[in-house]
């Protein structure tokens, strides 16, 4: 097994296959709880998940362990990645849990951690976390007899969080008027969603939101928006708002049915803050897969798009580190770092409902601002994964690639990091050139690696 356990964001598997397995959990939590535990008499962590039928597993095992290594542990039961940062900063706990696999199926679950401000914790902390997980030698540091951690439900959590949201739009604003489409995916927003766009004023035709354990993000959700685009046509609709099984990313569908991604719904949240003067540094934060019409479309209006690693972590820590305001990914997650420690579909939906109720136009007319340049991903199995530097051929064929989509286009290679694949993404204006650039590139990358 590897010595380090945790990807870009968390443990993530297959329920019964390690990671995740109860032991491991179990283990996890004695390790976080030691780790985290500074002192103080008292020490709380909370815990909350997705509808996956696992989540009872993982949830009990994380309680095991944390109780024994002497933390309090408080359990809200489903609730949106982005309600544990915020409960975690609110409640000043020591850390926060969640315990889903996001956007994948029912099958799969994972485990990831907030520090006491909202943060996902720095990779030095993962690793040595992990190093006293997978060290069978380890001997934990069991607190006093009386100073065993207690568990308790918290039954306030949602109302907290709503209040927390409807708190990121104008006072003087309502959604009255406004009707949509809200697809829960069968997750975690399934009733915090609904509610937070209802207080506000909106009519809510609500789909998705019916979770039964198994059917966690299956044809629903923000990585399948086609269902929910024809609904806001047959509905009539002013929008259409996806979420994924966790709540931290969104996909939009406009009045016509056109679907955004995060790229899109980025650039018109970037010129919003643009045009009123509160876009720190004129700077937008996204990763190397944000489309390179983005990157123009801040280009051209005095602004730069700073691009990070794959991960929405990696995000965060760039805002941080420069003091922006606005990043986020293609995928959907979305960071208003105003309002928000991490990517939340909910509050992402605000920001844009305030556009338009503020400009008082339909989405149509307000988000179409890029044009996606033409972009194809081919995943090529691998046998090793070597620096792609260290290989001639490989770096020569990107070589010519690059050389061929001039200023125009751009070629990225990465390793997929749950999978014996290498991702070759190629992009530029020209469709049929990034086709066979990308399919030559591959086969380039497929022959050196095997």
């Amino acid at each position: 097994m590897n010595k380090r356990i945790f990807g870009t964001d968390g443990l993530r598997g297959q329920v019964g296959t390690f990671p995740m397995l109860p032991e491991t959990a179990l283990r996890l939590g004695l390790a976080a709880g030691q780790y985290f535990r500074n002192g103080k008499k008292r020490h709380k962590v909370l815990i909350g998940k997705d509808t996956r039928i696992s989540g009872y597993v993982f949830e009990s095992a994380l309680t095991s362990g944390f109780c024994a290594a002497g933390m309090d542990v408080y359990l809200v039961g489903p609730m949106p990645t982005p309600a544990i940062s915020f409960l975690t900063r609110s409640m000043r706990c020591d850390l926060g849990v969640v315990i889903s696999a996001s956007h994948n199926p029912y099958m799969d679950n994972g485990i990831k951690f907030f520090d006491h401000e909202g943060f996902k914790l720095p990779d030095q902390v993962e690793d040595d976390i992990s190093a006293l997980i997978m060290d069978e030698t380890t001997q934990w540091d069991y607190p006093a007899h009386d100073a065993v951690g207690k568990a308790r439900r918290m039954l306030d959590s949602m109302g907290r969080y709503v209040v927390a949201l409807k708190h990121t739009f104008p006072h003087d604003r309502t959604l009255d008027g406004m009707k949509i489409v809200l697809d829960c995916a069968n997750g975690a927003t399934y009733k915090v969603a609904p509610m937070v766009f209802c207080e506000l004023g909106a009519e809510v035709v609500l789909v998705g939101a019916e979770p039964n354990g198994l059917n966690i993000n299956d044809g629903c959700g923000s990585l399948h928006p086609e269902g929910l685009a024809e609904r806001v046509l047959a509905e009539k609709a002013d929008l259409g708002l996806a979420l994924d099984g966790d709540g931290d990313r969104l996909i939009v569908v406009d009045e016509k049915g056109h679907i955004l991604d995060g790229d899109q719904i980025m650039a018109l949240c970037a010129l919003d803050k643009i045009e009123r003067g509160v876009l720190t540094n004129n700077l937008l934060v996204a990763t190397v897969m944000s489309n390179m019409a983005l990157e123009v479309f801040m280009r051209e209006r005095g602004g730069t798009l700073m691009r990070t690693a794959v991960g929405d972590r990696y995000v965060v820590e760039a805002m941080r580190r420069e003091g922006a305001v606005l990043g986020g990914e293609q995928s959907g997650h979305l960071i208003f770092m105003n309002h928000s420690t991490t990517g939340d579909g909910i509050l992402a939906a605000l920001q844009l409902m305030r556009v338009m109720v503020e400009q008082d136009k339909p989405l149509s007319d307000l988000a179409h601002l890029i044009e996606p340049y033409p972009q194809l991903l081919i995943n090529v199995a691998v046998e090793r994964k070597p620096p792609f530097e260290n290989e001639p051929k490989v770096m020569s064929a990107v070589a010519d690639a690059e050389a061929e989509l001039g200023d125009t286009g751009r070629v990225l290679l990465r390793y997929s990091g749950t999978e014996a694949k290498a991702r070759v993404m190629v992009e530029g204006q020209d469709e049929a050139l990034v086709r066979r650039i990308a399919e030559e590139l591959a086969e380039v990358v497929r022959e050196a690696l095997r």
